[in-house]
């Protein structure tokens, strides 16, 4: 992939690293963070001078506009590292396409893709050493914007913060995940925000997720709004179902994320010569599947997960444990996906971006 065109970024460089006090071994998803951060404000109609500066706190005045009226919308990448210290992103242009369409759907100014690429690729790079070799690991990347003008009238800001943080990363779930399908609550609804990363589309998941933790499952699977009988992703992941050897997914709508790592299954499944059909899906149908034998498999896509199989749902009472397949589609993709992104395999697509 062809690396954008190079713009000066003011960097301050932190004096003293925290890398010598960190656990790599014994690392919580998004607790620890590299030395450094990327912002870049909006002002006055433009975006300002990007800055690199020591990772810190910030200050920002109660009355910013993101704490009333939720402007925010957030991207999720990784970068990776190969055993000679190379290190790569994953289709980096897909996440900055999206976090423009999310923030414009939140009446947000789009983010510059020089600035993007320029910001992003300094500021891993400034941080390489935080990114640990070996498959599972990696540096999630949080790139995200928020409203920062001190107003609380109900209209779109005039200033944003972008900023990127960097927090490295182990695998995000481990074991099979149980869920449930949703019956009651709705994550979007059509003509909604649903297929934008926005801040509060997951404030919204919390409480009924909260509700399934409780009964023994760590996640939902949504389903439609209108009348929750077609499947359509869960929490932090687009679903797939494997009924017998066809993978079946829900095609993106306004109410589904387009997810970088869903786009990517379906490709090498196609590539394996995997039947792939997007349409969509309905609990009945999953339901008959799983009391006939024909489901072998349910498994979740995204990028904190990666792939993460499903091991047991529950809908109206019943549930259902999936076994394990020695010829798991969930496996197959997994080592396919990380073996590209470690620069272990070829890499046909032109997905990986070197530092």
């Amino acid at each position: 992939m062809t690396k954008a065109a190079t713009y000066e970024i003011d960097v301050v460089k932190s004096k003293v690293s925290k890398i010598a006090t960190v656990d790599f071994e014994n690392l919580v998803f998004g607790r620890t963070f590299t030395d450094h951060m990327f912002y870049c404000d909006y002002v006055d109609g433009k975006w300002q001078q990007p800055k690199i500066v020591p990772y810190g706190p910030m200050s920002f005045e109660p009355s910013a506009r993101v704490f009333h009226y939720g402007q925010a919308v957030f991207e999720g990448m990784k970068a990776y590292k190969d055993d000679d210290g190379r290190v790569f992103l994953f289709r980096p242009e897909e996440n900055h396409a999206r976090i423009n369409k999310s923030a414009a759907r939140l009446a947000i100014p789009e983010f510059p893709k020089e600035y993007f690429f320029e910001g992003l690729t300094t500021l891993v790079d400034l941080d390489k050493e935080w990114i640990q070799p070996g498959k599972g690991n990696s540096l999630y990347i949080r790139p995200f914007v928020i409203a920062t003008e001190p107003a609380i009238s109900a209209s779109p800001a005039s200033t944003y913060r972008f900023m990127i943080i960097c927090s490295p990363a182990k695998a995000y779930y481990t074991g099979g995940v149980k869920v449930l399908f949703a019956e009651k609550y709705s994550r979007s609804a059509n003509g909604g925000v649903g297929f934008a990363k926005a801040a509060g589309n997951y404030a919204a998941q919390f409480y009924p997720t909260a509700l399934a933790q409780n009964k023994g499952f760590q996640q939902i699977i949504w389903t439609d709004a209108s009348t929750h009988e077609y499947l359509e992703e869960a929490g932090t992941m687009n679903i797939f179902f494997r009924i017998n050897d066809t993978l079946l997914t829900a095609p993106t709508s306004d109410r589904i994320l387009d997810g970088v790592t869903r786009k990517s299954v379906i490709q090498l499944a196609k590539d394996s010569n995997v039947k792939v059909e997007v349409r969509p899906v309905s609990v009945k149908e999953i339901k008959q599947a799983a009391k006939d034998g024909s489901l072998k498999e349910i498994f979740g896509a995204g990028t904190a997960a990666v792939i993460s199989p499903i091991s047991a749902f529950e809908h109206g009472g019943d549930v259902f444990e999936l076994e394990l397949t020695n010829d798991s589609y969930a496996a197959f993709f997994k080592e396919k996906m990380l073996n590209i992104q470690h620069n272990l395999a070829d890499d046909p697509y032109g997905w990986r971006y070197e530092i």
